[in-house]
């Protein structure tokens, strides 16, 4: 009996023993791992459309400076505010194009310091500003010149619509639909979206 709780008693200890080891090796891993890259973006919830009903002018014009996090084609954070580009509508990120546009915006913003002169602010808080790379390239007209954003007139007065190529508003069909308030067009785009979804 006795040979037999000896016996019992070794490997319950080797076991042991083994099992510290494991997690001894496990703690020196997770000391020497290296540091997580900080993301380029951070994912938000999606945000509510800026409103031009309870729009309206910014009364103090703060200039905002910092690494940008990139939301969709057209809004980014910089210092914790979620800001929509000045003057253009890109796709949403469930349209055609719309992770495009996202990734686009992403590589511009990438490494940089983005300076963003607020323009609106609406009644929910949300922000439009005109932002603005180091070298001072406007990120609304990069955003247009590659094809993955389009002027919306109605608030930047035209100011981007010659630098639009050829066919984008075919393109951007769904964009160019909200500008002209046809939103039945994205009612019907949703509905066969999520038609699709469920079938899977």
């Amino acid at each position: 009996m006795f040979e037999f709780l000896f016996a019992v008693a070794i490997v319950i200890g080797g076991l042991f023993i083994r099992n510290a080891r494991k997690e001894a090796r496990r703690a020196v891993r997770r000391a020497f791992k290296p540091a997580e890259p900080k993301p380029l973006y951070r994912p938000t919830p999606k945000p509510a459309p800026f409103n031009e009903k309870t729009a309206r002018e910014a009364l103090e014009k703060p200039v905002l400076r910092g690494t940008a996090y990139v939301v969709d084609g057209d809004t980014l954070t910089i210092a914790k505010t979620q800001i929509r580009l000045f003057g253009v509508d890109a796709p949403e990120l469930n349209h055609p194009y719309g992770k495009k546009a996202k990734w686009a915006l992403v590589k511009l913003c990438k490494g940089q310091s983005i300076r963003a002169e607020v323009t609106d602010v609406d009644t929910h808080g949300r922000t439009v500003a005109r932002c603005y790379l180091p070298d001072g390239r406007d990120l609304s007209a990069e955003m247009v010149k590659q094809g993955l954003a389009i002027d919306w007139a109605k608030f930047s007065g035209g100011a981007y619509r010659s630098m639009e190529l050829p066919d984008v508003r075919q393109k951007l069909w769904l964009a160019d639909a909200r500008q002209k308030g046809r939103m039945q067009v994205w009612e019907t785009f949703e509905a066969k979206q999520n038609a699709r979804k469920e079938r899977e």
